[in-house]
């Protein structure tokens, strides 16, 4: 970022403040300003459309109204000095031309890498070679059929042991509780087996605070927080430790603490020839941190040397992509249910018809195959429609190496940011028609009753082009077993009157966790 005088900063800074009180003390001035911005914010003198989006700050994901009225893709002008212009865009067309026609001119970018320092040089934030080379080893593991059937594999023992019996006793006792903070802590403890062979037992019946997840909590919260106020403001505040800053600083400190006794745990099982069975019958599965620690960087020299800083990355960039993704896809999913009563009479319609043994006790059913799960067409429709609708990760951050033109004809700056809003795509008319706003799992569903495709462009939840995720099937895999083995033996009803929305944050989370109560269908 180029440099800024004092002066200018300065001077910016105390008109957003100024603004600011305005906004907040007077009214008569917050009503008329929401009113005129509700279509298209005003660019102010200074201040740029930073007053409009104050205005929609709760609300930050979406923007459709605006993106509407822009035909899809909208030039956001910062305050003067700060560095936030930004070009917003939901075009399948431009889409594709980012993540694939001319992938080689967007990048994270060293922006985009200091917003997100927090996780280091993992597969999320870097770019060019080092990111190809961690890509090629990334595919070696995750398409080995050992590391599919250990993930797979963990998924189930944890909702045979972890998960079905904490429902069956809040079913008996009549509890409520918030069923987003029990999917975070399955995934959670999924995710760490996964990639660390250790349990960390957070999912339990005293439901124990973690310090792990609450430092992913408060990170997540600082990254969005720098996304939104000019770059000095948090910036000063990192070096002085103050505010969402410092909390960032204290949860960095519980990931380097907490990976360094992960990873040395794992080295003294490896050095003693020991460790936890994972292996299936063709000796090839293996969690996350032992395939790293037995790389071969002869193949990969760029990932030379595999340090404890190296694997403290591989720790944090899988729990972030495995435990946050799911758990936000799960909660927002049994919501949905809870609003549409007909698309759960459909599941169970097509669950009964093409899985009929599965019908009885969950601790008692035998293990299902996965390809049996390819029978379900319409829950997987359902799942991908409602991700479609509320998106786990709601927004993505690109930057262009060289000036370039859009196919809609937009300009772009070298060195400029460009945000693709997943939440507010979802629900473009010009994307998926009149009835964009509506869940509909029909929509997935062709006339053969095969699943219809739709292009990774308009459907951008699993990324697209040469970014597109590595762990899309497997992910499916897993939200289909756990949706499965839930509603055969459980009805969720969901607690009238309470407010549900997203929460800020790169994860959509919902602002208030959803309170439930759960009941035996046997």
């Amino acid at each position: 970022m180029a440099s800024i005088g004092f002066f200018e900063a300065f001077i910016a800074f105390l008109c957003f403040l100024i603004f600011s009180y305005f906004l907040i003390k007077k009214p008569f001035y917050y009503f008329l300003i929401k009113k005129t911005l509700q279509s298209y914010p005003w660019n102010w003198p200074v201040l740029g459309m930073f007053p409009g989006l104050l205005v929609r700050m709760n609300r930050i994901y979406d923007g459709v109204e605006v993106l509407e009225n822009s035909n899809l893709t909208f030039p956001f002008k910062g305050p003067w000095f700060t560095e936030m212009d930004i070009l917003v865009t939901v075009d399948p067309s431009n889409i594709r031309h980012i993540m694939s026609s001319n992938f080689s001119n967007y990048l994270k970018g060293p922006k985009f890498q200091e917003i997100f320092d927090v996780y280091g040089d993992g597969i999320m934030n870097v770019d060019a070679e080092r990111w190809n080379e961690l890509k090629k080893c990334y595919q070696a593991m995750v398409h080995r059929q050992g590391f599919q059937n250990f993930a797979i594999n963990t998924t189930r023992n944890k909702l045979k042991d972890g998960l079905l019996p904490l429902f069956s006793r809040f079913a008996e006792e009549g509890t409520v509780f918030d069923l987003q903070d029990v999917f975070q802590r399955f995934m959670f403890d999924t995710t760490l087996v996964t990639v660390t062979g250790s349990d960390p037992q957070s999912l339990s019946i005293e439901m124990p605070e973690d310090e792990f997840m609450k430092a992913l909590r408060d990170v997540e919260v600082t990254i969005l927080y720098r996304h939104l106020i000019p770059r000095f403001i948090w910036k000063l505040q990192y070096r002085m430790g103050l505010g969402q800053e410092k909390k960032l600083r204290e949860a960095d400190a519980t990931f380097e603490r907490m990976s360094e006794k992960y990873i040395s745990a794992k080295r003294n099982e490896i050095r003693k020839g020991f460790h936890h069975d994972h292996s299936d019958k063709n000796g090839e599965a293996e969690d996350v941190l032992t395939f790293f620690m037995k790389l071969d960087v002869t193949k990969y020299e760029l990932l030379d040397p595999i340090d404890d800083r190296f694997l403290r990355d591989v720790i944090l960039g899988f729990i972030v992509a495995g435990r946050d993704t799911i758990a936000s896809s799960l909660t927002w999913f049994f919501w949905l249910l809870s609003e549409n009563p007909r698309v759960v009479a459909k599941i169970h319609q097509e669950i009964n018809t093409n899985l009929p043994r599965f019908v009885g006790s969950g601790l008692e059913r035998p293990s299902h195959d996965p390809a049996e799960l390819n029978k379900l067409v319409y829950l997987h429709g359902a799942l991908l429609e409602s991700m479609r609708l509320y998106p786990p990760i709601p927004f993505q951050r690109k930057s262009a190496i060289k000036p370039d033109f859009l196919p809609s004809g937009h300009k772009v700056d070298a060195d400029s940011t460009i945000i693709i809003f997943l939440y507010a795509m979802g629900r473009m008319r010009a994307i998926w028609g009149e009835d964009a706003a509506e869940f509909k799992p029909e929509r997935w569903v062709s006339e053969t009753g095969g699943l219809r495709h739709e292009s990774s462009y308009k459907f951008f939840s699993f990324n697209a082009g040469p970014r597109a995720c590595l762990g899309k099937h497997i992910s499916m895999i897993q939200l289909k077993t756990v949706v499965l083995e839930i509603l055969q033996d459980y009805d969720i009803e969901v607690l009238k009157e309470q407010k549900i929305e997203p929460y800020p944050g790169v994860i959509l989370r919902m602002k208030n966790g959803l309170n439930v109560t759960v009941k035996n269908r046997c």
